[in-house]
């Protein structure tokens, strides 16, 4: 027992001393000693209660007093020899007492339960349609007698101005009156019809009396059928009788009959007269306030294009009969025909009831309604300039300022999280840098000073040239004597700031000049590339492993053929007739490029023996056996299946990268193998943690393929380095000059600074002269074209030398032959979340012990090597972890959490978790769902949540897309959805910059990047998918094609749970409140002093330079992320009014109490303006001495 133990040994023994002497009047400290003793004996309280007891009668109240305190203040560091069952369960029990929420028992049933909901979903979809059905067919005959009332009225009016009238109306009456009769005595289902045949008699009868308007009413009913039926919208390719509004030089506005609201659409100049006769001024053809038949040819929000040249004027003839309104059999057919044509690029149900059509009223007092009236009636205002004045009302289509709105967060927290976060706070976070005060940190904080400078350097130089240019160039023309190769023309200074050889480092010409080639060239056919691998002489052994154990870790150096051979070992022999062999993959681009290798040693298409799963992308098919995944889609395939039935192994693969989902998968594996006796379940790794995934896996046994290692030097810095990029490239230059053949590896952290150390290098190395051995420089990192990428894999030339420089892609992803000395500054970029901010940033950190290992390690796959480490032996054993902190405990888990509650997994926190993640991020995450409306107040998934966990999508965009289709505008937010999953759509070259930007501006909304982006593809999809179109906006058209692909997927999840695809037209206010409903947590309110503040956290943050909205600064915006570079930008944002946020987050937000001072408000300080002849809060009231007057007057 060390001295902090005894320490709290005593202050037990006297706080247990003090109590027995409160309660009994004993004070002996050996008594308390032997009451502690009991209890650490007792294996529960009831036991410890009996022992007490036994010794004399005491009240409960006193034991548990007592049992209270010896638990909460005896030591808690104990050995395991001494650690009782009882603590460890009261340990669970504490834990269990304090975050109930994250501890709700587990639903068996869930599969159950799914499955009803999906099936009352389902009925009640049908009968809703059927309801819809039945409402329409009433409304119809509401309608049809309304219409038959109305007929009679005319006829009536009709007839009593003809000569004959009392003929007519002895007619009409007898022919009524046997109507009637006939209508009572028919059943009701009968109505319509006999009513129809009545119509066709009437009209023979009298077709000879009507008048020529009458008769073509009644020509445009008997031949539309419906439509005299007054519509609610205009409907496509229907003809409508209209009245000429006003004509312009382009065309005629026509004011639609027949159609609830006031509609009003264009008939175009070239569309006004049939027979290719042109018309040079719409009056020639019509005049204000005509009567003309116009057939409707566009719709497009509030935008309708008319025909007057389709539609015979006499007769309203239809003259293009094949442009007709299609039936509902019709619709039905070509749906049945391609279901998804409706929805991913025919005609979409568009519900355009935006309110710009509804005036809004200015309310004008009664002097001001008298002068506009005088100033009509006298002539000298033209009624036509108040065209939206109304005598009643006032002025039309005029918004009235409304008062500021100010919101505040609820307080309130849901019942099963009640107090959870004030107990957060108090928790310390994981931590991800050992030593905050290091050495290592410190640099990492301070970054690559080097790059720093070189960056400064370049927009300096590249302002001089701006400064260089001429501003006026009349001027050398007006001089009568200028100098030479001053006059130029302003074509000719085009490009000078654009060209793009001038942009192009020296080094990468030099290094990518050449032709294209694709990794080291082998003349080895397939079958002896596979007989080399290292693994090939294992294959027996490694498979009667698998068939001996039904768990199995297998650690192997990269390159030793795990992934590609192992999968066909064990489908060769016959493993794979019972269910397929699943290998999961971290990335999207590793599973796509490993199944395509297979596919190729098999001697088949990928998609048929082998094929590959990735989000929004399925190349398999029913005859698959050997599939790759990414680990999230084998944790999706869970959600469905628990089992795994259709797999007979599971290969899970670079489980040393420890991804959310691989987390996951260890322990939802676990239970299934418990389940399913037959599944083989193979753990691979790279790194030599192996020992750990042994013992999380029931100490199953471990297999190593030995790999090709040779002993590694390991060099230390004597002192810490203050610049690492600058110490890397002396080192690199130092082994070049110095040490024997051998090509080098630098890691480093990210794309810019790679490319700033290579042309460094290069120009370090050109200083030196023609005579010293030639460098070749080769960049790699993920954003690089994959020909380039390839170029690492080739030889050096013979008298040469190449140095790689790469990110942590290089430590077990890939290997390159060849490489003896490796440089590691001991940094890697990571990705953290912190759950009070509420977002993910990228920062600079120190390696792990383990990387480190890791780096050196690849300085041994060739021959003897070194390793220089550019940190001391002390930074490497006291800064650095002992290994990588998970992802899993540094990364947002909303997503992770709504999966395991849509499988019923409500108890997190006993949850086998190989490393369990921090209680604040899981709280912080169910904090969020319930938010979202996928969390009950008991902290049970909902209807919703059930339906999010279904998209793969994060939960934000799940429920702004879901929440779309009750808006009615599903079709623009599956784009918007479709297009925030793909990367930077914009493509923005050096050398064209400025062109760049303008193309992009012409896409640019006023309402917002979602906005932007949607119009892009809307655009896009205009132009048929062109990839000319592309490259013409600077466009990635690989991008643009991920995202109609994504799009796909999406619209075929939402018609499986029968989801509405609605347009909402050009009313974008609707896909504004979608967005606000997905996203309403990241809102931001402009801050008087700079930028914005979150209404979250009141962050400071800035709208990105990238942004549609840059420089416009709207009061209230919501954006997609935030990211941190040199400041906190927000990324994708749009405009929001802020009374939407209360409409659809009322469990998160609620409008400020106008007669109190909000929480923002309260923040706020008073700021006079600067006046340099006072003293600091001079103006202040306070300051005023006594006796003195204040000036009452700005004088």
């Amino acid at each position: 027992m060390d001295d902090l133990q005894k320490l709290e040994r005593l202050s037990l023994v006297s706080k247990i001393t003090n109590e027995l002497y409160n309660h009994t009047g004993i004070n002996d400290k050996t008594l308390a000693e032997f009451v502690i003793n009991l209890h650490e004996q007792s294996k529960s309280y009831e036991e410890f209660k009996k022992s007490l007891l036994q010794g004399g009668e005491f009240p409960d109240y006193f034991i548990e007093t007592l049992d209270r305190l010896i638990r909460t203040l005896k030591p808690k560091a104990r050995s395991k020899k001494q650690k009782s069952e009882w603590d460890e369960d009261d340990a669970e029990d504490d834990k269990t007492k304090l975050f109930p929420g994250l501890a709700i028992k587990n639903d068996p049933s869930w599969r159950e339960k799914r499955e009803e909901e999906m099936k009352k979903e389902e009925k009640g979809k049908t009968q809703s349609t059927d309801d819809e059905i039945a409402n329409d067919t009433l409304k119809e005959l509401e309608s049809f007698i309304e219409l038959k009332k109305k007929e009679a009225n005319e006829r009536d009016g009709h007839s009593r101005h003809s000569r004959h009238s009392s003929r007519s109306r002895s007619r009409s009456r007898s022919r009524e009156r046997r109507h009637s009769s006939r209508y009572s005595d028919r059943d009701r289902d009968r109505r319509r019809n006999r009513s129809r045949s009545g119509d066709r008699r009437r009209n023979r009868d009298s077709r000879r009396s009507k008048s020529p308007e009458y008769r073509d009413r009644e020509n445009d009913r008997r031949r539309g059928g419906r439509e005299n039926q007054i519509d609610d919208a205009p409907v496509l390719y229907k003809i409508y009788n209209g009245k000429v509004t006003s004509l312009r030089d382009f065309g005629a506005f026509v004011q639609l009959e027949g159609i609830k609201k006031r509609c009003e659409g264009m008939v175009h100049i070239s569309a006004l007269k049939s027979g290719g006769v042109r018309v040079s001024h719409p009056r020639e053809v019509v005049t204000r306030g005509q009567k003309v038949k116009v057939k409707v040819m566009t719709v497009a929000g509030n935008r309708i294009g008319l025909s007057m040249k389709d539609v015979n004027q006499e007769t309203g003839e239809d003259l293009t009969p094949h442009l007709r309104v299609k039936t509902a059999e019709e619709i039905k057919e070509e749906e049945a025909r391609n279901p998804l044509r409706s929805s991913a690029y025919g005609e979409v149900k568009v519900i355009d009831d935006s309110d710009n059509n509804i005036s809004k009223v200015k309310r004008l007092s009664s002097p001001e309604k008298w002068e506009i009236k005088q100033l009509i009636a006298s002539g000298v205002l033209d009624p036509s300039e108040y065209p939206t004045f109304d005598e009643e009302n006032g002025l039309m289509n005029t918004e009235e300022t409304e008062e500021e709105l100010d919101i505040e967060i609820k307080e309130e927290e849901p019942f099963f999280l009640r107090g959870h976060t004030r107990q957060v706070v108090q928790l310390s976070p994981v931590k991800i840098v050992k030593n905050p005060d290091g050495t290592l940190n410190r640099a990492a904080l301070a970054g690559a000073a080097l790059a720093k400078e070189r960056r400064e350097i370049k927009q300096q130089q590249a302002n001089a040239e701006m400064d260089e240019l001429p501003k006026d160039l009349n001027k050398p023309w007006v001089d009568p004597m200028p100098e030479n190769g001053e006059r130029t023309f302003a074509q000719d200074l085009r490009g000078i700031t654009h060209d793009p050889s001038a942009n192009i480092s020296e080094w990468k010409k030099k290094t990518f000049n050449k032709a294209t080639t694709f990794g080291k060239i082998t003349n080895l056919s397939i079958k002896e590339q596979r007989e080399s691998l290292p693994i090939f002489k294992l294959r027996d052994s490694l498979v009667k492993a698998v068939q001996d154990n039904q768990i199995l870790v297998v650690v192997g150096d990269t390159g030793s053929g795990k992934t590609t051979q192992m999968t066909q070992y064990l489908a060769e022999e016959g493993f794979a007739d019972h269910g397929r062999i699943g290998c999961t993959q971290p990335r999207r681009v590793a599973a796509m490029s490993v199944a395509k290798r297979v596919a190729e040693e098999v001697g088949c298409r990928v998609g048929q023996e082998v094929g590959y799963t990735i989000r929004f992308e399925d190349c398999t098919s029913p005859e698959t056996r050997i599939k790759y995944m990414t680990d999230g889609m084998l944790l999706r395939e869970c959600l469905i299946d628990p089992d795994l039935s259709n797999y007979s192994v599971i290969m899970l693969d670079e489980a040393h990268e420890r991804t959310i989902s691989t987390d996951i998968m260890f322990g939802l594996l676990k239970q299934t193998v418990k389940r399913r006796p037959d599944l083989k379940v193979i753990v691979t790794s790279a790194t030599l943690d192996a020992e750990k995934f042994s013992a999380y896996f029931y100490n199953c046994p471990i297999f190593s393929i030995p790999g090709r290692t040779y002993p590694v030097e390991i060099l230390y810095t004597k002192e810490p380095e203050s610049d690492y990029l600058d110490a890397a490239l002396i080192t690199i230059m130092q082994i070049h000059l110095n040490e024997p053949a051998g090509d080098i590896l630098l890691f480093l952290t990210g794309q810019e600074e790679i490319d700033t150390a290579a042309e460094i290098l290069y120009e370090r190395m050109k200083a030196l002269g023609p005579l010293v051995p030639e460098l070749i420089i080769l960049p790699i990192y993920s954003a690089l074209p994959s020909e380039m990428q390839s170029k690492i894999f080739e030889p050096a030339p013979p008298g040469a030398r190449k140095v790689v420089i790469a990110t942590n892609i290089a430590e077990t992803s890939i290997t390159i032959d060849g490489i003896y000395y490796v440089v590691d500054p001991g940094f890697v970029k990571q990705s953290a979340y912190d759950p009070k901010l509420g977002m993910d940033s990228l920062v600079v950190v120190p390696i792990s012990q383990a990387q480190a290992r890791q780096r050196s390690g690849r300085a041994g796959r060739t021959g003897p090597g070194k390793c220089y480490r550019l940190y001391t032996e002390a930074a490497y054993q006291n800064e650095m972890l002992p290994n990588s902190v998970p992802d899993i405990q540094r990364e947002n888990l909303s997503n992770t959490v709504l999966t395991l509650k849509a499988m019923g997994i409500n108890d997190l926190l006993h949850f086998d978790f190989m490393d369990p993640p921090p209680v604040q991020t899981l709280i912080t995450a169910l904090e969020q769902l319930y938010q979202l409306g996928a969390l009950d107040e008991e902290g049970l998934l909902t209807k919703l949540g059930r339906k999010m966990a279904e998209f793969p999508l994060d939960p934000f965009l799940s429920k702004m897309l879901i929440y779309s289709t009750q808006l009615g505008c599903s079709d623009e937010i599956l784009t918007i959805v479709a297009m925030l999953n793909v990367q930077n759509i914009f493509y923005r070259p050096k050398d064209k910059q400025a062109k760049a930007d303008e193309k992009k501006a012409k896409f640019h909304q006023p309402e917002g990047d979602h906005l932007t982006l949607l119009t892009v593809y809307n655009a896009w999809k205009a132009s048929k998918f062109s990839n000319p179109w592309c490259y013409e906006n600077f466009i990635q058209a690989r991008s643009m094609r991920r995202a109609q692909d994504v799009r796909k997927q999406l619209l075929g999840i939402m018609d499986r749970y029968r989801q509405d695809i609605i347009s909402c037209g050009r009313n974008y206010k609707k896909v504004l409140i979608a967005i606000c409903g997905g996203y309403f947590r990241h809102a931001a309110k402009k801050d008087p002093q700079e930028g914005y503040k979150t209404l979250v956290e009141g962050t400071p943050v800035y709208i990105h330079p990238s942004s549609s909205l840059f420089n416009k600064s709207p009061d209230w915006v919501i954006y997609h992320e935030l990211v941190l570079t040199t400041k906190e930008y927000m990324r994708e944002i749009i405009t929001i009014d802020p009374k939407w946020l209360v409409e659809v987050a009322p469990n998160f937000f609620k409008s400020a109490d106008p007669n109190k001072i909000s929480k923002r408000k309260r923040q706020e300080k008073l700021e006079p303006l600067f006046n340099r002849f006072e003293k600091p809060n001079e103006w202040r009231i306070s300051r005023l001495k006594k006796g003195t007057r204040a000036s009452q007057s700005f004088g």
